[in-house]
């Protein structure tokens, strides 16, 4: 008998304030900015030195990309989510050399889905608000969970999503 982990997932609609929609839209921008350029950087390794570049590797280069003046604006954004977007680039990589996906792909400002990944350190729970790292509070009313995503639809809306085990 084997044990099972079964993940539930639960998706919430959440009316942040000005402000909070500005840094939530900034998030999602920097989260693509660093998916892209982190691609970018391991497609050049690979094409001019055949060399595949670590998760460490990439995460060095996030700092690099922080202090550089050019892109201090990555330091306005929860870090948390700039490195799950590399851990979510890393996975795309292991998905592609197992042969199990294609190679990825450049995320597109238009047609991809403007999300970001918070990990337990990166947002708390309490009396029925969630507070993401970097933002103020939010409310909303579910239950506290390991892993919560943040995106915006087509629309414009902002839905929450919770992963409990």
């Amino acid at each position: 008998m084997s044990s099972r982990v079964v993940k539930r997932a639960y998706r919430f609609r959440f009316y942040p304030t000005d402000q909070q929609r500005e840094l939530l839209n900034r998030t999602f921008g920097c989260v693509r900015y660093v998916y892209n350029r982190a691609l970018a950087e391991r497609s050049r390794a690979w094409t001019q030195e055949q060399r595949r570049v670590t998760f460490a590797e990439t995460c060095r280069m996030l700092t690099v990309w922080k202090n550089e003046p050019d892109t201090a604006w990555l330091y306005e954004v929860s870090n948390v989510a700039l490195q799950q977007s590399l851990q979510h680039l890393q996975q795309a990589y292991v998905n592609f050399w197992a042969k199990r996906a294609t190679y990825p792909t450049f995320t597109s400002k238009r047609t991809s889905k403007a999300s970001a990944t918070f990990t337990t350190s990166g947002f708390s729970f309490r009396d029925g608000q969630i507070t993401l790292a970097k933002t103020d509070e939010q409310s909303s009313m579910f239950p506290a969970s390991r892993e919560s995503d943040a995106a915006r639809s087509s629309c414009g809306t902002f839905r929450p999503v919770t992963t409990c085990q």
